[in-house]
């Protein structure tokens, strides 16, 4: 009998040796955290350092800053609030003002949950987790689109809108990405547009499968291209941020603006990336 138990002790532990270790116990005093996944199990790591962003740091996207700070007031007074797609030019505050969110409202119970749109199948065992949370979380995914037959397509369409499955009250999914409609649109699919004979335009079936996605989010906001008085606005709130004199604001305006053009964009990100160098350089 004590052969039997060493023989099954044995192949116990050569099975465990291939198997995934078990996902850590989830940290729940963490304002932020980053689904991973190993294997076919996945968890909630909690994020203790998130990189600092203030509501007063995005310059020139009042209007923006305004209608999300109003949805995710409402989400956390226990109000209707709708999920939100983020769209627009690259480095216009699209992923700061999420995070900018958390930095205000975390002592209220606002949490954020960041997720690849590879894993978006896992939602539903996200939702699972979070169900019995007094917190109220932001599922956030960054820099969202799709290609065609990507999975995460139709798991993030039945999350938002269309699975008998309720996503639960206390949880929101806030979504950024430079397509409007998060998925590549071709010049071909307007050909399938059905003119009727009353003059009515019907759109081909790929394009409403393509609008359909977007259409489940029930905020849109979108972002635009800094024009350069504001670009240099922003750099001048970088620079005395990072404790550049005033006298120097000025002296930095020309360098700014090859800096600009030097990488193609005046935007947010560009601006501050300026101002950390002229402040390394200057300060």
């Amino acid at each position: 009998m004590q052969q039997l138990m060493d023989r099954a002790l044995s192949v116990l532990a050569q099975i465990e040796a291939w198997l995934p270790p078990a996902p850590p116990p989830i940290d729940w005093t963490a304002y932020a955290f980053r689904w991973q996944r190993r294997g076919d199990r996945g968890w909630l790591d909690a994020v203790h350092h998130t990189t600092p962003i203030h509501l007063r740091d995005l310059q020139h996207i009042e209007r923006q800053k305004a209608v999300i700070e109003r949805n995710t007031l409402a989400f956390l007074n226990g109000k209707p609030a709708n999920n939100v797609l983020m769209t627009g030019a690259r480095g216009t505050g699209k992923s700061s003002l999420v995070r900018a969110m958390l930095d205000a409202h975390a002592q209220r119970g606002l949490r954020l949950i960041e997720i690849d749109k590879s894993d978006l199948g896992d939602l539903g065992q996200i939702t699972d987790l979070i169900a019995n949370r007094p917190e109220r979380f932001i599922i956030f995914c960054d820099d969202l689109s799709f290609e065609e037959g990507e999975a995460g397509y139709k798991a993030l369409k039945s999350a938002l809108d269309g699975s008998v499955a309720s996503p639960g009250e206390n949880l929101l999914i806030y979504a950024t990405s430079n397509r409007r409609h998060l998925m590549p649109e071709y010049m071909h699919e307007n050909l399938q547009a059905e003119h009727q004979a009353d003059g009515e335009i019907h759109p081909g079936e790929t394009v409403e499968e393509k609008i359909s996605l977007s259409e489940r989010f029930g905020l849109w906001l979108s972002f635009y291209p800094f024009g350069q008085d504001d670009y240099l606005d922003i750099v001048q709130h970088w620079l005395t941020v990072q404790g550049c004199p005033a006298p120097q604001l000025d002296a930095a305006r020309i360098e700014a603006l090859q800096w600009a053009l030097e990488r193609g964009s005046r935007s947010g990100r560009v601006a501050r990336q300026f101002a950390r160098d002229w402040t390394a350089r200057h300060v």
